[in-house]
């Protein structure tokens, strides 16, 4: 046979060795899921808003971000930026108070103001509401309803709050079975240098960063 045919078969040889080889390693990865948590950070958007994104995109990490209306009405630039980055933003209330303290016209207030700022700033219409300080009861909780959010509190506190080290924030996150929600905050320097270390946790356990269902309250595969 010439030369210039061997060449030929050798190469076409090559090639399907290749092409073999990716087609086979793709769906590992895919097969990694094996279970999805909620990662969550409230109270922002904030100054460190832009560097927790990079630090959540550069992670391959999504969450969902519980944004105080107050501060969305302010900085909606860093709201359209949570969205670009591929998160989801919900509702936190107007300025944190202590909704159950209060009649349910202002608990409304709350509520509705904060709807109004988040769509206003490009985040979309929010279907997720979480109680400041986790705080809620009847009133809340039909008043949310009405404006057609579910109420999600968590499974693991991050302490992050409460001066918790990124150790022990990398910790809580490793508590996580498939389905619950995690505790954090937009704003503490901890949470913020956890990030990479809480994707190596994830991925170690075979678990990722999923989206909250409205109809379950439950971490799911993204959309």
């Amino acid at each position: 046979m010439p030369k210039r045919a061997l060449a030929l078969l050798a190469t076409a040889a090559a090639l399907t060795t290749t092409a073999t080889t990716t087609s086979t390693a793709a769906p590992a990865h895919t097969a990694a899921c094996t279970g999805y948590v909620g990662l969550t950070f409230d109270d922002g958007p904030s100054g460190t808003t832009t560097r927790l994104l990079d630090a959540l995109r550069r992670s391959g990490l999504r969450a969902t971000m519980f944004n105080q209306g107050q501060y969305a009405a302010a900085n909606p630039g860093l709201v359209r930026a949570q969205v670009a980055a591929g998160m989801w933003v919900a509702n936190h209330s107007y300025t944190h108070p202590h909704l159950t303290r209060l009649s349910q016209a202002q608990i409304d207030s709350e509520i509705s103001r904060t709807q109004q700022a988040i769509t206003n700033a490009g985040g979309g219409t929010p279907k997720l509401f979480r109680p400041p300080y986790g705080e809620t009861n009847a009133t809340v909780k039909s008043v949310a309803a009405r404006h057609a959010l579910t109420e999600i509190i968590w499974d693991v506190d991050s302490q992050d709050w409460n001066g918790a080290s990124t150790d022990a924030i990398v910790r809580s996150v490793a508590r996580l079975t498939n389905g619950q929600i995690i505790l954090m905050h937009d704003w503490p320097a901890n949470t913020l240098a956890a990030v990479p270390r809480i994707a190596q946790t994830l991925t170690s356990r075979g678990l990722c960063s999923g989206a909250i269902s409205p109809r379950t309250g439950r971490a799911v595969a993204p959309p």
